[in-house]
């Protein structure tokens, strides 16, 4: 079994760009579509040259969120170009773009046109605000959609500003509800031949994600859920949040989560930090108590903190049966070789880049995470996806790239 053969003849005709398409479709090509990424001969996917370190290679962040795909390039303002991609939704189950509002519509490739030459098509749109919003038109990125889905409004410090949280939620966050919506589509249109227009806004998609902070308003009131620093939303009762820990480094914390749907979990706390003598103490016995107590609870927790480091405390408290993990940063899990044991992170081979070690999809199939191929050079795979998808002969190929049609 393996999860790259999942998807095998599924042929997705991708023309999205920077990251909630390209992650969408990505995750598919990780199960085994055949991802065709459309893409314009000149610059190309403008997430090729985003943070890009040498001019003449493709940037790490294209490469993380184009694995497995193939790419041809196309002249679009050529109506050979265009007629081109005509034909090759006419062999996809899939179209998906994430262009600016209405730029698809206005190059002729919306979904009426596109429905009318493949009925059958899963046509799919990703945008920053949904039809009908009266931000419908305006350009949207990952922290845009943070900001007006509500995200950014239930993170940070309790007294302090809101903060864009460190997860690109708005753009692969979105990325993934398309992809299982995609899913679904592509299995009722097995069954019954139907296709379908899927649309999705970052904005929609950052409040799916936030469901808890919605129900904390309705049971407050109708308060607006608040900020809570570290902690969940609504505060939760301490000890919850990130401990400061031995070495002062600027992650050297561990977060350490007792709930209050089981009070053992601060009693078994006081045992691993060596204060039996607070266990009934009627200012700590209860989360509510806790709760009345906060600061003085925080510094008995942050004293035994401080004597350990991060993972130490993590072992100590975990051991305990107590919800605990240690804050790991980035160079910290890239050094973490048990990633790559269990393929979790896996090396890339690219032509242009050469090894390049990532994050790939991280869902078992048979034992492991499907394997994680290159990203395409711009328009690499030209030739042969007009060979696979629509037949032509070499002779016909070699004149669309003559007269610049399509590149590669």
């Amino acid at each position: 079994m393996s999860g790259e053969n999942c998807l095998k003849g599924l042929k997705i005709l991708d023309l999205t760009q920077f990251e909630a398409g390209p992650s969408c479709t990505e995750s598919l090509a990780w199960l085994g579509a055949d991802v065709v990424k459309v893409e314009n001969p000149g610059a190309g996917d403008p997430g090729r040259s985003s943070g890009r370190t040498s001019p003449d290679k493709d940037a790490f962040y294209f490469l993380q969120y184009n694995s497995n795909k193939r790419s041809i390039a196309i002249n679009l303002k050529d109506p050979r170009g265009l007629e081109t991609v005509k034909n090759l939704a006419k062999q996809a189950d899939v179209m998906i773009e994430n262009f600016a509002p209405g730029a698809i519509e206005r190059l002729g490739l919306g979904y009426d046109v596109i429905k009318a030459i493949n009925p059958g098509i899963i046509f799919c749109q990703i945008k920053g605000f949904g039809t009908g919003s009266p931000f419908e038109k305006g350009l949207a990125f990952d922290m845009i959609a943070q900001a007006c889905g509500g995200l950014m409004s239930i993170t940070g410090e309790e007294d302090g500003p809101p903060c864009k949280p460190g997860a690109t939620i708005g753009d692969t966050g979105t990325g993934m509800l398309m992809a299982i919506s995609i899913l679904g589509a592509y299995v009722r249109r097995m069954r019954t031949g139907e296709g379908e227009h899927l649309q999705l806004a970052m904005q929609d998609s950052i409040m799916h994600y936030i469901r808890n902070a919605f129900t904390y308003m309705e049971r407050t009131d109708g308060k607006p859920a608040p900020r809570a620093g570290s902690k969940t939303v609504g505060g939760g009762n301490p000890p919850i949040g990130v401990y400061p820990c031995k070495g002062g480094g600027p992650n050297d914390y561990v977060y350490i989560y007792t709930s209050a749907a089981n009070p053992e979990h601060w009693t078994r706390l006081l045992k691993v930090m060596g204060r039996e003598d607070l266990i009934g103490d009627p200012r700590y016995a209860t989360p509510a108590a806790r709760t009345d107590n906060r600061e003085e609870v925080d510094a008995i927790v942050s004293e035994w903190t401080r004597k350990h480091d991060k993972h130490t405390a993590m072992q100590m408290v975990s051991g305990a049966t107590i919800p605990s993990g240690a804050v790991l940063d980035t160079r910290e899990l890239a050094d973490d070789t048990s990633f790559q044991d269990r393929k979790i992170r896996q090396t890339m081979k690219h032509p242009a880049i050469g090894d390049y070690t990532m994050s790939g999809w991280p869902v078992r199939f048979g034992g492991e995470p499907p394997p994680v191929g290159p990203a395409p050079l711009l328009g690499q795979h030209s030739g042969d996806v007009l060979a696979d998808w629509l037949k032509l002969d070499e002779g016909t190929i070699g004149t669309l790239k003559n007269d610049k049609v399509i590149a590669g």
